[in-house]
């Protein structure tokens, strides 16, 4: 009888446990609903400045100082950078360098509000931007959100510098599956371990465009630039708007070939080498990555087949601007920035590799997590860095949202999120 009681005693507890944490979830979905609503209204809207940057910055004390200058063999460093932040590219390793070099000029970012992105996956609006007045000047917008180039434009100058990456749709699916599926409830009733694989022998009988956060699961490049991701892949729209990325977007770098990107970057913005130093961020550790055969390869290509097509044209376009840069080159180039990479890796990083997020001995240091799990890798500051390189490798080495809330960007809602997830063990 005493069994019988503790076992129902036992069972209430569970069930109160599980419907408090229910209710507390959905409050926290209902509030961060209620976040992003946006009000619409039409205040009257005034010309963005060509530029606020620091005229110190710019080596120059001319008002146009966004254009690139070549006088008496001075190239002046652009600072006035759009990143069109794609989702699973390494997109968080180019974000520290964009952090880094916007601190070193004083530049002015463009901030979301209360969280780490621009209300994605709603379109962007210029209103998302964190203490946004029309006719206000920034230099650099770098976060998260779902592209829309009319807004972007209102709070730019006009000759902003567009940039963004690429990666192989195939190994970007898998990723994105990994990271994302306890977000996604289409993936909850796939059967078996391997989820990866089940789900592309046969995709129509899990996927729904209409499901909650489906848009993870299909060309999510394509989505991340505003398009619509289930298009038909021969329909004519797909190639416009193709088109209309490669007349806004100036420079379109290619995760595979990270540091050829880099340095065409450089040389396109008279930027310095030191401004290219990076260390990978938010990489998952290998155990946790499926490897998709060949056939599982071709389902995943075919599956995101608009997504390959945007790849394969941009793929194309890179290697044409590396012909035009020189390959012998390029390979100088990129050899000096590796070089300059290690040396600052055996400068700044216990150990000299990255490790896993229980071995991270500084909370600072912890990366963002997938929830349910701890895939994603990170450092441990060198002990006793020299002082010449302490501040500089911390910065290297931060993760996105500790060095957001460095730069002073208000993250109360994420951190909320974040701690909700804690609490309910996700």
């Amino acid at each position: 009888m005493f069994f019988v009681t503790m076992l129902q005693e036992w069972r209430w507890q569970l069930m109160f446990k599980c419907a408090t944490a229910v209710c507390f979830l959905v409050s926290m979905i209902l509030l961060y609903c209620l976040s992003t609503v946006q009000i619409n209204f039409s205040p009257p809207e005034f010309p963005v400045p060509l530029s606020c940057a620091p005229q110190s910055s710019q080596h120059s004390t001319q008002s146009t100082t966004n254009v690139l200058q070549q006088d008496s063999n001075i190239c002046v460093p652009k600072v006035d950078i759009m990143f069109m932040k794609t989702h699973k590219t390494g997109s968080s390793t180019f974000l520290n360098i964009l952090f880094r070099f916007g601190e070193k000029h004083k530049l002015k970012f463009a901030f979301p509000n209360s969280q780490n992105d621009f209300s994605y996956p709603s379109p962007f609006q210029r209103t998302h931007v964190h203490g946004y007045k029309s006719g206000m000047c920034f230099n650099i917008m770098c976060n998260h959100m779902r592209f829309n180039a009319a807004e972007v434009a209102k709070v730019l100058p006009r000759d902003t510098f567009y940039i963004t990456i690429l990666r192989d749709p195939a190994e970007l699916f898998e990723s994105s599956f990994h990271y994302f599926s306890r977000i996604i409830p289409l993936t909850w009733r796939i059967p078996g371990e391997h989820k990866v694989a089940e789900f592309l022998r046969n995709p129509n009988l899990y996927f729904s465009s209409d499901g909650f956060n489906s848009f993870y699961l299909k060309n999510l490049l394509f989505f991340d630039f505003g398009q619509d991701n289930t298009l038909d892949p021969d329909d004519p729209r797909v190639e416009k708007s193709i088109r209309l990325i490669a007349e806004r977007f100036h420079l379109v770098m290619i995760m595979e070939h990270f540091e050829e990107s880099l340095i065409l970057l450089k040389d396109t913005l008279c930027w310095e080498m030191d401004d290219l130093l990076f260390f990978k961020l938010n990489s998952r550790k290998q155990s946790t990555v499926s490897k998709l055969s060949p056939e599982l390869r071709a389902k995943a290509l075919q599956w995101n087949s608009i997504d390959w097509r945007l790849y394969k044209h941009f793929n194309l376009t890179f290697w044409e601007r590396v012909e035009s840069y020189g390959r012998d080159r390029m390979t100088k180039d990129v050899a000096e920035l590796r070089r300059r990479n290690a040396e600052m890796v055996k400068i700044c990083i216990e150990g000299g590799h990255s490790v896993e997020a229980g071995n991270i001995h500084e909370e600072a240091m912890q990366p963002w997590q997938p929830i349910g799990e701890k895939s994603i890798m990170g450092y441990n500051l060198n002990k006793n860095v020299d002082k010449a390189y302490q501040e500089l490798c911390r910065k290297m080495l931060t993760p996105e949202i500790q060095y957001l809330t460095d730069l002073g960007v208000n993250l109360w809602l994420t951190k909320l999120w974040g701690h909700v997830r804690n609490i309910i063990d996700w």
